[in-house]
């Protein structure tokens, strides 16, 4: 193998390792950046979950369970007895 073969071998080799260099650094680089993504958007969600829970609430009219028991009391009014006996009462 003549010298100058030799040399452009080297320094293709020298090339190819930086370039693999570069490449494991770019894969690192996307993790990183992807994670800061994930756990950005994960952190946002918690830390809004209680003000999108009182929005749905607002929106729904604030119906919960108690509610949802004292709409079947006044429905239960209507009945001529129950009426009745609220008035002796």
């Amino acid at each position: 193998m003549d010298e100058e073969t030799k040399k452009l071998l080297v320094e293709n080799n020298e090339m190819l390792k930086k370039l693999l260099f570069f490449q494991k650094l770019n894969q690192i680089y996307r993790v990183v950046y992807w994670s800061i993504i994930i756990l950005s958007a994960i952190g946002a969600f918690y830390f809004l979950k209680p003000m999108l829970e009182n929005l749905t609430s607002v929106y729904t009219g604030g119906a919960g369970i108690s509610n949802m028991n004292s709409f079947e009391s006044l429905k239960n009014l209507g009945n001529k007895n129950n009426l009745q006996d609220l008035l002796n009462n």
